[in-house]
């Protein structure tokens, strides 16, 4: 497959190593430095451009790569909002694009281990729930999209949990609050854990990658799919699809 690498940080670098593993092609790397631009004419002989850049330029980059019928993965984060714009774009480009919070299999697979889980203590009752995570002092955004896509799950599962509190609190917690908090520093690429806790016991699930090569797999999983593919997707289609 001729891949085009949009963002050249460590993702960057982890998707370069798999890549060659793979023995695809890598035909443009666009963004080495912060400083350098999107190579228009390198991404526009590739069959899938994986972009993992930043909020700021994720969409312009969008922009400019799907006009050229270049397929689109999408591992950059906190651009969520603008969703519906992207949705209309790529319908008017009649293009492909994949997107996840997360494109570890291994982290996809503990959503659905959250969600089974607070449903079943939400019925049974008693239970409080909360979180946390830790991210490398690079991580640029604070809660992760990871963190958000757990405290979704849990707000769309449990009935006492309303809504989402990721700040610093000085003051007493309400019932309906889910407090998931965000820690930075060091070099881990990710930890995410939910606890369930009551009088009686505690229960925690969680997830640690113990590098970014989880994330790379499920970005060349998403590549192969979105390169046959036309629409807008979320990484989770593809275990509704039975392509994981």
């Amino acid at each position: 497959m001729k891949i085009a690498l949009v963002g050249y940080g460590n993702m960057g670098q982890e998707l370069e190593k798999l890549a060659l593993e793979r023995n695809d092609e890598i035909v443009s790397v666009s963004f080495r430095k912060m400083t350098d631009k999107l190579d228009i004419a390198g991404v526009k002989k590739a069959e899938v451009a994986l972009d993992f850049t930043s909020p700021e330029v994720v969409l312009k980059n969008m922009q400019a790569i799907l006009p050229l019928g270049t397929k689109m993965v999408i591992g950059t984060t906190g651009w969520y909002d603008k969703l519906p714009a992207v949705k209309k774009m790529v319908a008017k480009y009649k293009a492909g694009l994949i997107y996840a919070k997360n494109f570890s299999v291994g982290a996809n697979i503990f959503f659905k281990t959250v969600y089974f889980a607070s449903k079943l203590f939400d019925k049974y009752g008693g239970y409080d729930v909360y979180g946390f995570e830790i991210h490398h002092k690079g991580k640029k955004d604070s809660p992760s999209g990871t963190a958000k896509k757990i405290a979704e799950i849990i707000l769309s599962s449990t009935k006492e949990k309303k809504q989402l509190q990721a700040e610093k609190l000085d003051r007493k917690i309400r019932s309906d609050e889910l407090h998931f908090a965000s820690i930075r520093g060091g070099f881990n690429p990710g930890h995410h854990e939910v606890i369930f806790d009551s009088l009686a016991d505690k229960i925690e699930l969680s997830h640690s990658a113990h590098s970014r090569r989880g994330f790379a797999q499920g970005a060349f999983l998403a590549a192969d799919f979105i390169k046959n593919n036309r629409g807008l997707f979320a990484f989770e289609d593809l275990f509704e699809r039975g392509v994981i």
